[in-house]
């Protein structure tokens, strides 16, 4: 089979099992809904024509109270998926995720400092909108501590990552000590979460998420090329700084819009990219959007099983939880040493 054929076959699977999982989880919860309706619901929503009898309640429970989560959670998987996919091809290192230029810590400082600190953000920044610009900034930080010259070594991107997310952490520590009253929110936050989530949370990330995975796709075979590294990559033709700093900052930006609304969520980039590529190999092409639609539904199914129990509990343990054994047992089988 072709590339593209793998693609399409690949993601036509992938799709129709997010379809499932969404509808799965849209019946779960205090209140069980059949699939049967539950798709009905989903259907009849706007601005969709169809017009199914499921009740005004079945209706409100599916597409207003279940359906923002849901959708949010899939586009966040999304999201932190491609960003891992990526940081590992860039880094060539199986041990990448999408926080390793800083951007998580960067946002959790922007969002821990607007909850904590009695000051409010210039321009009207909310939390959100904090914990994003903070984010974006880290990463430009990174970039340009690392940068020498014109030229960006990925061993000193790595180390200069490192380092700041240590220091960012020291302050998020500091920022604790004076929490008061507000640490059980900052807590929660720093735990990843998908309650409360609106509409109006969708449409944001809904709007930044697609164009940039365009482009992080159409570079998709840079990002192959620069495996066999930069040497190599630039004798082939391919313009080794530009297409770093361009994979970097789109992966940032992506990586910045899904903490800044869900806080901190681990393993979802680390652990989906290594499973997919067991299964569709290392070309970028297929494992690009073979992971994020994986991704998606990972994130969907873990926030199910998160709010399904007594007690709602905050999906990045459940990620955490169900993510650090299986890479343990990926590393013991020497899955992840190598890319």
């Amino acid at each position: 089979m072709t590339i593209r054929s793998r693609t399409v076959a690949w993601s036509g699977a992938l799709s129709a099992l997010l379809a499932v999982a969404v509808v799965a989880s849209a019946g779960m919860g205090s209140v069980s809904i059949p699939p049967a309706t539950v798709a009905k619901a989903l259907l009849s929503a706007d601005p969709l024509p169809f017009a199914f009898d499921v009740g005004r309640t079945n209706r409100i429970i599916v597409v207003n109270v279940r359906m923002p989560r849901i959708a949010l959670a899939a586009l966040v998987g999304f999201a932190l998926a491609t960003a891992g996919t990526v940081m590992q091809g860039f880094f060539r290192n199986p041990m990448a995720d999408p926080s390793i230029v800083g951007v998580s810590s960067g946002a959790a400082v922007g969002a821990v400092a607007t909850i904590v600190l009695p000051f409010a953000f210039p321009f009207g920044l909310e939390l959100q909108g904090a914990a994003f610009v903070s984010a974006v900034v880290t990463a430009f930080a990174v970039y340009l501590i690392a940068t020498e010259d014109g030229r960006t070594p990925t061993a000193t991107l790595l180390l200069a990552g490192v380092a700041v997310q240590t220091f960012l952490g020291a302050v998020i520590s500091l920022l604790l000590l004076h929490s008061g009253m507000s640490i059980r929110r900052v807590v929660y936050w720093l735990m990843g979460h998908l309650g409360g989530t609106t509409w109006a949370e969708v449409r944001v990330i809904a709007l930044v998420l697609p164009p940039l995975f365009l482009l992080l796709l159409a570079y998709a075979r840079d990002l192959n090329v620069l495996l066999l590294g930069e040497e190599d990559a630039h004798a082939l033709g391919i313009e080794v700084e530009r297409t770093k700093r361009l994979l970097l900052a789109a992966s940032s930006v992506v990586t910045a819009a899904a903490v800044a609304v869900t806080g901190v969520i681990g393993f979802v980039g680390l652990i989906v990219p290594h499973g997919m590529r067991l299964l569709v190999g290392p070309d970028h092409r297929i494992l690009l959007p073979t992971s994020a639609l994986a991704g998606a539904s990972f994130l969907v199914a873990t926030d199910t099983l998160a709010r399904s129990g007594s007690a709602e509990i905050p999906v990045g343990i459940v990620t955490a939880t169900l993510g650090a054994p299986f890479f343990l047992y990926l590393l013991r089988s020497r899955e992840v040493t190598g890319l």
